[in-house]
């Protein structure tokens, strides 16, 4: 078997001597046996000196590295992006200048459950895009929703913790989520977009991918733009039903992992367009929403969509441990041309991503085959446990006098911004349109059609029968506050909901496939 995948090793690669016939210990001796353990006699104690057996043990004890926290069940393939237009105008990356084309990789996810959990449970899914580039991996990470629950990092864990399990049963809790969206206005656009038909993708083929987050451009001449990327399923976007996801749940938990690589096996490639938006750096200064808040979008009215190219996914992974599981993905990998914004959100996760991988996988989870550029790299970092790049004989200091380059640049960087005042703890600054509710009362109001804001109401309704009472009564002002009318039939769903057996369960509908225009309508309608 063999293979182009970035990450891919085979399992001789290392070796130059003769393909040994049988199975070997890890310092390549042969092996005994891998049926029989070594004892005393047929039926006496074994022994600890039987090394194919306690390295076997000892390495199977340590199989799995921890689960990711937030996006831990998920899986991905490998593929190539494709520039189609000219957007040199805006950014001088390589990836992005007319006809470049670049290998790719995605994972995507579910963001609260358990590897274990159902692709299918109502939760936000996870899209992650590196681009191996020739300047270096650039990481697009994101999501299918463009906007989040939170726009400060401190909240982050809080938020996390919450969508998770309870302390004192293990179980998940809608009372516990609720509870924290609630107390947090901002959530509400997110909210809204999760409670609605986006809430349940059909398939990670025919859904959209945000990066969200607001990023930088930077073009040859210097010229700094902010950009937000937009990932459009060429599949179209289509949902599916409460019903179906539960049903699903229960008979193939795995569904969307195996939809994508039955496809790509079959021949279908999914494929996504990316746009971006564009925005002026001057705007962003008087902008009426701020545009680095993560839970606000850019409507389209302002800041068109202007196309960039196709990206396809063709080649499933070889080894799912090796190059998806530990794909460490992060918005601190930026390539001349690009670079991060003031958004309060990505700038956390510039740190926290990689500190996590280094907790998850190793300190040097940069030397995994799926996880290098393919650039060559001179990172003055060394050592650390399973270290496997090197440079050598060569100082690992800078300065150095003996002819190993290092960097001296000084002055202002070129995808950098001002900034001024005091050290304080507070939230953005309100600006001429920016309020919690505005945006998601646009996307209930005057995106969701009645059908879609009927389906809302029951699946919000549905939930409130795990909801205590002081927590039940803030969903509905909550939802009242989005949009009155909504808010008042959800109360009145409730009572009706508490009244039927099984009412945990009745965020299920049975109406048909939900199917959307492949485009962002929160976007493109405001």
């Amino acid at each position: 078997m063999t293979s182009t995948h970035p990450g891919y090793v085979n399992a001789e690669h290392s070796g130059t001597g003769p393909v040994p016939t049988g199975s070997t210990t890890s310092n390549g001796a042969p092996s005994d046996s891998d049926r029989n353990s070594l004892s005393v006699g047929a039926n006496g104690p074994l022994l600890l000196h039987d090394v194919a057996l306690i390295e076997n043990l000892a390495h199977f004890d340590r199989e799995k590295v921890p689960e990711r926290l937030p996006h831990a069940k998920g899986s991905g393939a490998f593929g190539t992006f494709r520039v189609t237009e000219d957007v040199s105008r805006w950014t001088k990356a390589a990836a992005f200048q007319p006809g470049a084309t670049t290998e790719s990789l995605v994972r995507f996810s579910t963001v609260a459950g358990e590897q274990g959990s159902p692709d299918t449970w109502r939760d936000v899914r996870g899209f992650a895009v590196r681009l191996y580039t020739d300047e270096g991996n650039l990481d697009i990470v994101g999501n299918n929703t463009p906007i989040f629950f939170v726009r400060d990092p401190m909240k982050f864990p809080n938020f996390i913790r919450s969508q998770r399990r309870t302390p004192d049963s293990g179980l998940r809790s809608p009372n516990m989520q609720w509870d924290f969206w609630t107390a947090n206005p901002e959530s509400a656009h997110q909210v809204a977009y999760l409670m609605g038909d986006r809430g349940l993708p059909r398939s990670w083929r025919h859904m959209n991918g945000y990066s969200s987050h607001t990023y930088m451009w930077v073009n040859a001449q210097g010229e700094r733009f902010w950009v937000k990327y937009h990932w459009h399923s060429d599949q179209g976007v289509q949902n599916m039903t409460n019903e179906e996801a539960a049903e699903l749940a229960g008979t193939d938990a795995d569904f969307h992992r195996r939809d994508l690589f039955e496809a790509i096996e079959r021949g279908e490639h999914p494929s996504w367009t990316l746009s971006v938006q564009v925005m002026p750096y001057e705007d962003a200064k008087t902008y009426r929403f701020n545009p680095f808040d993560l839970t606000k979008v850019w409507p389209h009215a302002d800041y068109p969509l202007h196309r960039v190219g196709t990206m396809t996914l063709d080649r499933n992974p070889v080894n799912f441990f090796a190059q998806i599981e530990q794909a460490a993905f992060s918005p601190s990998n930026q390539v001349p041309g690009t670079g991060v914004s003031p958004d309060k959100m990505l700038l956390a996760r510039v740190f926290s991503y990689p500190d996590a991988q280094r907790h998850r996988i190793g300190a040097n989870f940069t030397h995994l085959p799926v996880n290098q550029p393919k650039v060559q790299v001179n990172a003055y970092q060394f050592d650390g446990p399973m270290a496997y790049l090197h440079s050598g004989d060569q100082p690992t200091y800078a300065t150095n006098s003996f002819g190993r380059p290092w960097s001296d640049r000084t002055g202002p960087v070129e995808n950098g911004w001002e900034a001024d005042g005091a050290l304080v703890r507070q939230a953005y600054d309100l600006r001429e349109d920016d309020d919690d509710f505005g945006q998601a009362h646009t996307l209930v109001r005057e995106v969701y059609s009645e059908e879609q804001r009927e389906r809302l109401v029951r699946t919000v309704a549905g939930m409130m029968s795990e909801v205590e009472p002081q927590v039940r009564e803030r969903v509905y002002a909550y939802w009242r506050s989005i949009d009155q009318e909504v808010g008042d039939r959800i109360a009145a769903a409730s009572v009706q909901a508490a009244d039927v057996p099984g009412a945990a369960s009745a965020r299920v509908d049975g109406t048909d496939a939900l199917r959307e225009p492949a485009d962002d309508a929160v976007g493109s309608s405001r």
